[in-house]
């Protein structure tokens, strides 16, 4: 977890390390998926409350990243699939990058 500062300590960013280590094939499968998925979802609910709180709201945004998504979903799911034909493990190094936006 590494904070960068400013000169009057106000945190400006911060970084999470979300995932770190070596999977079975398995094991980088379900993860990934889980991963994957709950990102869907949320754009998933994101559409249907916006489209709640405004009929007119452009949807076009949230199904194009829903779209990317499912495209690297797909993707995954084969580069694992060749992984674990291969016997091959899988290391996963995945971070997250809080930054502050003025």
């Amino acid at each position: 977890m590494k904070e960068v500062k400013t000169k009057q300590t106000e945190m400006i960013n911060h970084e999470i390390q979300l995932l770190k280590g070596v999977f079975t094939a398995e094991q980088a499968s379900e993860i990934i998926m889980s991963l994957i998925n709950q990102k869907i979802s949320f754009h998933q609910v994101k559409g249907i409350q916006d489209w709640e709180n405004n009929h007119d709201a452009d949807q076009q945004p949230l199904k194009n990243r829903i779209k990317e998504l499912e495209h690297e979903k797909i993707m995954a799911e084969r580069f694992i699939s060749e992984m674990k034909a291969k016997g091959n493990n899988l290391n996963i190094d995945g971070k997250i990058l809080l930054k502050m936006i003025e």
